[in-house]
């Protein structure tokens, strides 16, 4: 068992890795135009034999006036910097390791405030990709990207919005929410792979879910975090919850032949799986060590037909980690110990911590499975899109104990492994249209809703018996905004989008007799611009 945490400074560490980053991608890409500029290496691969082909990104002016890329010897430093101003009906102060705004309705959100809004389109950010020849129709191929807050400069990291509210009041609270980027160095994705003309294309490390990719695809708001439900929160594309949006320590495989493609996707179990006991009385002398299950496996398979796209995904995750809301303490008015059970401490560590609480989370744990389907229209003037996900939530077979390790290197000093009454089924759905003004202009229209069963046992829930998470419930996000293109390179943005929660969804800790959300709806306008190379 692990007895300390390490620490993660709030500001000096994110500013340097995320100022770091900045300055080598900038290089990098700098070496690139300026390679490309005196006549160097083209950046497409070329064929024996074939002729070459001029690079658009060959003069500085293209660079500023088209959409290329700066890529030199196969290798392409790409990102993206987003950012605008909004006004959220419902919302907290900010939380400079927020980097999905505060779009979406929230537990805790108590108040109307302007604020700048993060990554209303896409997350800022820096990555390089490669793919080089090595023989003729196979590639090394690479990817290393990250996400950081373009208003903190700190990197995405979404623990530790919780963790900087640990222990403080509920109305003392800045924004904390979950999520698969946890300040890693690269918390998108990182992996090397080899790829073949014929026989597709095999990765291995971080990578996003095959939920992820899908989404992307069929989202008519495309994942933004401003104007999609299913982008803010990737219970969606992480088949039950938003940190399985990416899986670290993973094998992708990915074939597209004629109209088919198809993919396959296995995690290999990683972590510490902490030390757990059922026993009301337990002390870290008497708790048994686990053994991380966290292994998860999920399937692909989609075609293109003239304008019309589908995909049908399945995941399965055991262990999935979900953590709501930040570890209570001496001014949240509950006890400051640990808990096997859950975040009112029905099942406290008697005797000193197991682990010290700073720099933890409090996590509920269940293994999880999802079926989705999901397609698009790609028609001249209208796009439209449409997707369904059925997801199966259990307590988990193998259970997690105090100290097991959550993403990005933290810990857990709160673990909820019996959670759920009775199994928890969630439904998914979404539909949208993307129409084109004009060249430069789009006007884009979405709908999202999340459908949970009533899983309490017994199943009692009404206003005179009381809610609490476990009963029936919904959550339901529209949006509407225009998109603009003043260059290849820069658009700017402005919309509105309008989310709110009923029965158990509105239920903000998930234990009787069941604390609910602040308030249940939030009306958040954001206008904003996007600079992407």
């Amino acid at each position: 068992m692990h007895t300390t945490i390490g620490s993660f400074d709030p500001s000096r560490r994110g500013r340097l890795i995320s100022a770091l980053l900045f300055a080598f991608f900038m290089i990098v890409g700098s070496v690139a135009v300026r390679a490309q500029q005196a006549g160097g290496p083209e950046t497409k691969v070329q064929q024996a034999g074939s002729p070459k082909t001029p690079d658009p990104c060959g003069k500085g002016h293209e660079f500023a006036s088209t959409d290329c890329t700066l890529t030199w010897h196969g290798i392409t430093v790409y990102g993206a910097y987003d950012i605008g101003f909004g006004w959220v009906s419902h919302g907290l102060p900010v939380n400079g390791y927020n980097y999905e705004g505060e779009s979406l309705v929230n537990r805790n959100g108590y108040q109307h405030r302007f604020l700048v809004a993060p990554n209303n389109l896409q997350q800022t950010g820096f990555g390089i990709r490669g793919k080089e020849q090595f023989l003729p129709g196979w590639f090394v191929v690479f990817n290393a990207s990250s996400g950081i807050n373009p208003n903190s400069g700190l990197l995405a990291n979404a623990s530790k919005t919780d963790i900087v509210n640990n222990g403080l009041p509920r109305e003392s609270y800045s924004m904390a929410i979950d999520g698969a980027r946890a300040g890693q160095v690269f918390n998108d994705e990182y992996y090397g792979g080899v790829s073949s003309t014929i026989f597709g294309t095999v990765t291995f490390g971080r990578q996003r879910s095959l939920g992820t990719d899908v989404m992307l695809l069929t989202d008519p708001a495309g994942g933004s975090y401003a104007f999609s439900y299913i982008g803010y929160n990737g219970t969606m594309s992480g088949g039950g919850d938003t940190e399985d949006s990416r899986w670290d320590d993973a094998i992708k495989y990915r074939l597209v032949h004629g109209p088919v493609h198809l993919a396959a996707m296995y995690k290999f179990a990683d972590g510490n799986g902490g030390c757990y006991s059922a026993s009301s009385t337990w002390t870290a002398a008497n708790c048994t060590p686990e053994t991380a299950h966290n292994n998860a496996y999920g399937g692909d398979l989609g075609g293109v037909l003239g304008k019309f796209l589908v995909d049908a995904v399945y995941q399965h995750y055991n262990q999935a980690i979900s953590v709501l809301n930040p570890l209570l303490g001496p001014q949240s008015l509950a006890a400051p110990y640990q808990s096997t059970t859950n975040s009112i401490n029905t099942h406290p560590i008697t005797g000193a911590n197991l682990i010290s609480p700073d720099d933890t989370v409090y996590g509920i744990v269940t293994d999880n499975n999802a079926i989705m389907g999901a397609g698009k229209y790609n028609g001249e003037l209208f796009k439209f899109y449409a997707g369904f996900e059925y997801i199966w939530q259990n307590n988990p077979h193998n259970p997690l104990g105090v100290g097991a390790s959550d993403q990005g290197g933290y810990f857990m000093s709160g673990v909820e492994d019996n959670n759920l009454d009775s199994e928890k089924i969630l439904r998914v759905w979404w539909t949208g249209v993307k129409y084109a003004y004009d060249s430069k202009t789009d006007i884009t229209f979405a709908w999202y809703e999340q459908l949970q069963n009533n899983f309490r046992v017994p199943q009692t829930c009404s206003v005179e018996a009381g809610f609490r998470a476990s009963c029936a419930g919904a959550l339901n996000e529209g949006s509407l905004y225009a998109d603009h293109h003043f260059t290849k390179r820069f658009d700017g943005f402005a919309g509105l989008a309008y989310s709110f929660v009923y029965g158990g969804a509105a239920i903000a800790i998930p234990h009787g007799p069941g604390v609910p959300y602040l308030h249940n709806s939030n009306f958040a306008p954001t206008v904003g611009g996007r600079f992407t190379f």
